[in-house]
């Protein structure tokens, strides 16, 4: 396996995120700002006095909602000067962060009060209802009373003892 490249990591970012049905339909060649976000904050790019703010403040100036590697390198070259970052430094952690992914991003907090709120055997009242004694879900018999159809209101004693020879 070669060694990636700015290039070849540019390609795979430009295509991060879109379906395989828009991707096959033309090649995906131009890279938004949103995908260089996520490349920087993958690549470890952003500090305190580099921000998302910077990246989009520098590429409105190329007047363009997606652009191209020429357009690209020119947008680095620019934000690197501006901020005082050293451009292969830059390039460096661009290229060597990986092929493009979501690892991470999105992590189930359990704790505090989170864990406190989703635990379903401290819930009351009616709340509980919903739930089995495992925490698993009764669907639609946990929601509703579920009464039967015999002509008799909740709690008649007397229930099926009407003589019917009448």
């Amino acid at each position: 396996m070669t060694a990636p490249t700015l290039e070849s990591q540019f390609k795979k970012f430009c295509g991060f995120g879109i379906t395989h049905s828009q991707a096959s339909a033309s090649p995906v060649t131009q890279i938004t700002l949103s995908n260089i976000d996520k490349w920087f904050k993958q690549a470890g790019v952003f500090t305190k006095s580099l921000t998302t703010t910077d990246t989009g403040i520098h590429f409105g100036k190329l007047k363009q909602k997606k652009v191209g590697l020429k357009d690209f390198k020119t947008f680095l070259a620019d934000l690197a000067a501006t901020k005082k970052v050293d451009l292969d430094e830059i390039q460096t952690k661009l290229t060597d962060c990986g092929d493009p992914g979501t690892k991470g991003a999105t992590k189930a907090v359990t704790t505090g009060a989170v864990g406190r709120l989703t635990d379903t055997s401290r819930y009351t009242g009616q709340h509980k209802e919903r739930f089995d004694e495992t925490g698993k879900g009764r669907g639609i018999a946990g929601r509703e009373d579920v009464h039967g159809n015999d002509g008799y209101v909740q709690g008649y004693k007397e229930k099926d003892s009407y003589d019917k020879t009448h």
